[in-house]
């Protein structure tokens, strides 16, 4: 028999008040919320209040479970989220209020859809009487959001909170994660009720892949038997199914060589001598060449992403393609393959490693040779200089005086094709990047997401100066919150990716690509040194390279937050490049 549920609008007067809170188990709309969250443990939401989610912000004060910190914008406070879900696998929370404050979480939102991030983002909405009647405030982001979130909620009655939070954490992180978002009513935070805690989700409809059928994994194992030139192409969905172990245990066996996407990172060990790091429009030459020159593909979880495939009817065509994937959808999307399959890669790939029996080392290895080649011939390189800072050079330094040990996160530019590039990333959730959007302004506050998360972890932001200004007001947050974070600049004062194509395609005509200050061209503008002081932050500016590794190290040994303004040349290209809906016979690689 289902308890009957009370619901009351809370008294004004405050003697009448205190009566009411006596009645015994009734419980406030806004505690309410706070509670259920801490039943879904969690340890940290990013919030920024406002008068439709003032009375959470209350109930949160009173929390002992859950740290508040508070970003100093909303689009810096779901970025922060998404860098401690991505971090850690488990859902980041951020809360907002309604009308602004709601809309400024919409690119967040798009940038964890399309990187498959578990988010919920909990907002404040109007009254449920003023909702349709252009109210202060009032934004449909029930109907706003649609498009960029896996599920969304409207909550028209309290007695529906402990059901909505449970089932949105639960469609948040398991198949394939994504944002869910929880528009939240004034007067329903407000109103009392003796609150009903489901013992577990059902929701009709929502189910996840069987378990792979025996026929399709002999099929994939008979596949690698009969090839000659096989590769496996792995993406993030790698990393998110916790499937790298097995990934490796797999590749150990079959002696198959790996080329990932950007969102696979560290799905598979970048210093194996069987990784070919990444492929795409930027990518590693040998990967692009053994994905597209192979006669087998294996796709493991992923979506054949444009960057990657460029003309796509032309990628790896004359390959026989088995694509694994967790959701449906994606399967004969972008590509058509020989053999899809919908499933959980991790059960795939555990069930391919109990089932191999015969062993292949020696059968690639003429295959195995022509990849060496090709690694050999076409190494990731940069014009070296005794005096001027490359940025390539300033990463690959970071690397070796991180010894690789640290969890980077970048902007969106050249800067984060570098990072891919000269970082060697050997574990997953390493690289922290914005993907499928690329969202300018992420990687500093998505560093202070994920340095919350792994406190103990060296956390750096690899940024551009035009990415990192954009969420430039997070330095307050990482100072007042004492976050750590360390943000290594790349500066060549210009929309450094915008001006590679520029050069490459416009004829160096520059369209507003200039960030600095044309009645003065040679001061360095903005002033990163002087702006980071007025937020109370560490901040050291350099130019030439033999200064370079003491300013990294002073970054790395600081114990609060820092920023390295590293001055780099703006004529720098990245390379390899495959123009858009190219192939990877019209690379560029110098």
């Amino acid at each position: 028999m289902k308890a009957k549920t009370i619901l009351k609008k809370e008294p004004a007067n405050k003697k009448i008040r205190k009566e009411t809170h006596s009645q015994a188990a009734q419980v406030r709309g806004a505690d309410l919320v706070i509670q259920c969250l801490e039943h879904e443990g969690v340890e940290v939401i990013f919030a920024y209040p406002g008068g439709a989610s003032m009375e959470l912000h209350q109930s949160l004060r009173r929390s002992t479970q859950i740290r508040t910190v508070l970003p100093r914008h909303e689009q810096g406070g779901i970025f922060a989220a998404e860098g401690y879900a991505r971090a850690t696998g488990k859902a980041g929370v951020c809360m907002t209020t309604s009308g602004p404050g709601a809309t400024n979480l919409i690119t967040g939102l798009a940038d964890a859809y399309l990187d498959s991030v578990p988010l919920v983002a909990i907002t404040g909405q109007v009254a449920s009487h003023l909702i349709g009647k252009s109210a202060f405030q009032e934004t449909d982001m029930f109907g706003m959001t649609l498009p960029v979130v896996k599920h969304s909620y409207l909550v028209t009655s309290l007695a529906e909170v402990p059901r909505v939070i449970k089932e949105a954490f639960y469609i948040a992180q398991s198949g394939r994660p994504g944002p869910v978002l929880i528009d939240l009513p004034k007067d329903i935070q407000q109103s009392y009720i003796n609150p009903v805690f489901p013992d577990k989700v059902t929701l009709r409809g929502y189910q996840f892949p069987p378990k792979p059928r025996e026929n399709d994994l002999l099929a994939i194992l008979e596949h690698i038997r009969k090839s000659e030139r096989p590769v496996i192409y792995a993406g993030g969905g790698v990393i998110t199914s916790g499937s790298s172990a097995e990934l490796i245990k797999f590749v150990e066996k079959t002696h198959i060589p790996v080329a990932t996407t950007l969102m696979g990172c560290g799905a598979f060990p970048e210093t194996h001598p069987l990784s070919l790091k990444w492929l795409g429009m930027h990518g590693c030459v040998a990967a692009n060449n053994a994905v597209n020159e192979a006669d087998l593909v294996l796709a493991f979880g992923v979506r054949f992403d444009d960057r990657v495939t460029g003309k796509v009817e032309k990628f790896a065509e004359h390959a026989t393609i088995v694509h694994i994937d967790i959701d449906n959808s994606e399967l004969n999307k972008n590509r058509c393959v020989h053999l899809p399959i919908q499933a959980n890669l991790r059960d795939v790939l555990k069930g391919l490693n109990r089932l191999w029996e015969n062993p292949t080392k020696g059968s690639f290895k003429p295959w195995l040779q022509r990849v060496a080649e090709w690694k050999k011939e076409f190494p990731l390189k940069w014009n070296d200089s005794k005096d001027v800072i490359q940025p390539q050079y300033a990463i690959r330094r970071l690397y070796e005086l991180t010894g690789g040990d640290a969890i980077i996160t970048t902007g969106v530019g050249q800067h984060q094709m570098w990072a891919g590039q000269f970082y060697d990333f050997t574990s997953p959730r390493t690289l922290i990047t914005s993907a499928g959007l690329g969202s300018m302004g992420f990687g500093f506050p998505a560093a202070i997401g994920a340095k919350v998360a792994y406190p103990n972890k060296q956390v750096v932001d690899i940024d551009g100066d035009g990415s990192f200004l954009m969420n430039i007001q997070e330095l307050a947050t990482a100072h007042i919150e004492n976050i750590p974070v360390k943000a290594m600049i790349l500066n060549n004062q210009h929309l450094g990716m915008v001006v590679q194509w520029e050069d490459r395609f416009y004829q160096s005509i520059r369209g507003h690509t200039f960030l600095g200050d044309p009645q003065n061209p040679k001061r360095i503008y903005p002033d990163y040194p002087a702006i980071c002081a007025g937020f109370g932050v560490k901040c050291e500016r350099v130019s030439n390279r033999k200064d370079l590794d003491a300013a990294i190290q002073r970054m790395l040994d600081s114990k609060e937050a820092y920023v390295l303004d590293i001055l780099t040349p703006y004529t720098e290209h990245v390379l390899p490049f495959i123009p858009a809906g190219k192939t990877y016979r019209d690379i560029i690689i110098d």
